[in-house]
């Protein structure tokens, strides 16, 4: 067969996201439940993708799953042929919905004044807003699943066109009866020794942001629990076991009722940005740029 027309590939991509989905929790219980299937459903999937590749992908060891040696290799081709099919799939029913766009936004942030003004102007137009996880901005975009997202910094911009719309106070966030509590401000050195947990699986540009490592002065940030998710994170804030750094959320939008924040005295704010992929030039991507730029730049 021509180079033009390669021989046809066996490869189910819903198996190749089950491989995905181990590799990154690198367990196949903890997968098993990011899939919301079982864990002997997952490790047949798992074995049947193995049969069409022809090799070992994965090896359980006693301490979880680590990727076989041909397992690396193919993890980011795998990664790749993901994206490339949802881009496909998004590009396509772009065409057949011109008039459709999604938004994305990170928790805490308000958009409401922009997407109104983008129905307004455009009452033919599908306009669909989605709450984001506070890590998803960026693949959310190239996977195609939203459009155009309001989120914070930061996060790698390539093939992202990106505009810093306000400045956001970083804060601390405490349990209600930490000794720093109900403090005007406060700062590093009031911090100096406090443990800050990791989240697991975090890009490491956030991981460092969020957690102020290294302090401005070199030193390390105390290190504190590993947790799964940032609800964990919060829960183990509550417990007493650490604090964190963070936007200034609420109990609206979404900090825990045994939690409090405590403004940051010394530390450069986080941006508040409006994201879409770079070029493109959809005629609503345009006009809710237009409109956040107009609406969005001032903090609410």
């Amino acid at each position: 067969m021509s180079e033009r027309f390669p021989a046809p590939v066996d490869l189910d991509l819903r198996l190749v996201q089950c491989f995905t989905v181990v590799a990154e929790h690198q367990h196949f219980g903890r997968a098993a439940e990011a899939l919301h299937t079982t864990q002997p459903s997952l490790s047949r999937q798992i074995r049947r993708l193995e049969q069409q590749v022809g090799v070992r992908l994965l090896d359980r060891t006693t301490r979880g799953t680590r990727l076989s040696e041909a397992g690396e290799v193919f993890l980011p081709q795998a990664q790749g042929l993901l994206r490339a099919a949802a881009e496909a799939m998004a590009r396509t029913r772009a065409v057949a919905r011109p008039s459709s766009i999604t938004i994305g936004y990170s928790k805490g942030l308000v958009i409401t004044a922009a997407v109104r003004a983008l129905r307004d102007r455009n009452p033919d137009a599908e306009v669909h807003t989605r709450l984001l996880a506070w890590n998803d901005s960026r693949g959310a975009l190239l996977e195609h699943r939203v459009d155009a997202v309001v989120t914070r910094l930061p996060f790698p911009t390539d093939r992202l066109r990106v505009t810093v719309l306000y400045d956001e106070p970083r804060v601390l966030v405490v349990p209600r009866d930490h000794r720093l509590a109900g403090k005007e401000s406060v700062t590093l050195d009031d911090i100096a020794d406090e443990p800050i947990p990791h989240v697991r699986q975090s890009d490491p540009l956030l991981n460092a942001y969020w957690r102020l490592d290294p302090r401005p002065d070199g030193r390390p940030a105390p290190d504190g629990p590993l947790v799964e998710a940032l609800e964990d994170k919060h829960e183990l804030i509550a417990a007493g076991q650490a604090v964190a750094i963070g936007p200034p959320l609420d109990h609206a939008t979404g900090l825990h009722p045994s939690l409090t924040t405590v403004p940051l005295h010394g530390v450069e704010p986080s941006q508040v940005v409006l994201a879409t992929r770079a070029g493109d030039r959809s005629r609503l991507v345009t006009a809710f740029r237009k409109h956040a730029e107009a609406l969005l730049t001032g903090a609410p």
